[in-house]
């Protein structure tokens, strides 16, 4: 049974899809720890996971190492949800690109809009600069930074085929994210209700990647692009 006992607190698996290499025993704690940080908040210890998972605390420290382990498996997990759809980069066009680009704005939109994920990150940011713990690295490490590695090469792969055109593949993945999550997760994490729907999401996910071609499409990316396509799907939240 796979174990992250070697792994350190900012460790990143290169692809962070966790899925192929977890045991469905060791999705079904790492749900549970999610939970437990859903409802308790805070209050995330070995003890309380492995009550809620029915499973003894040495196998979490088997598993998992001790806490900080736990929460950086929890949140490879939670990220592992984002998915970056495979591109042939000797024969990517622009609608596979494009198929690429809004699957990950999809995914991406579903995770931070979920309760877990609110749950998860509002506990960072309480965290953060307070000494308790460094969850906020983790977070950043794991999530944000870890994703960005993972979409980075399909853009580059977009630039070298011609379809997109950018300077610096950091900078336009920054933009995409811009137009992926504009103020939602902070409304989120704030307590507003925002009503994001599998329709509204996928509306979204298609807008920001019609908004990003438009600002990072190479000649031949806008050229095949129509004028309604870069129309909003629906109202800005």
């Amino acid at each position: 049974m796979p174990t992250f006992r070697e792994k350190s607190v900012l460790h990143i698996v290169p692809d962070i899809d966790t899925s192929e290499a977890l045991t469905e025993r060791q999705k079904a704690v790492l749900d549970a720890a999610l939970r437990q940080l859903v409802e308790e908040g805070d209050q995330l210890t070995m003890t309380a996971v492995a009550r809620r998972a029915s499973c003894s605390k040495e196998t979490l420290y088997k598993w998992f190492g001790d806490r900080d382990g736990l929460l950086t498996a929890t949140v490879q997990w939670q990220a592992s949800k984002v998915r970056v759809a495979p591109v042939d980069r000797k024969g990517l066009d622009l609608a596979s690109l494009t198929a690429s680009l809004e699957r990950f704005a999809s995914d991406w939109l579903k995770v931070i809009s979920s309760d877990t994920s609110i749950a998860l990150n509002r506990v960072a940011v309480s965290h953060a600069g307070s000494g308790k713990d460094n969850l906020g690295a983790v977070v950043l490490e794991n999530g944000r930074f870890a994703l960005a590695k993972r979409l980075k090469p399909v853009l580059e792969a977009g630039r070298r085929t011609g379809l997109l055109d950018f300077a610096d593949a950091e900078t336009a993945f920054r933009t995409f994210f811009g137009l992926v999550a504009r103020d939602v997760q902070i409304r989120l994490l704030l307590g507003d209700r925002l009503e994001l729907t599998e329709a509204a999401i996928g509306g979204d996910a298609a807008r920001a990647t019609q908004q990003f071609l438009a600002l990072h499409g190479a000649t031949t990316g806008r050229k095949a692009l129509e004028p309604d396509d870069f129309r909003s799907s629906r109202p800005e939240i």
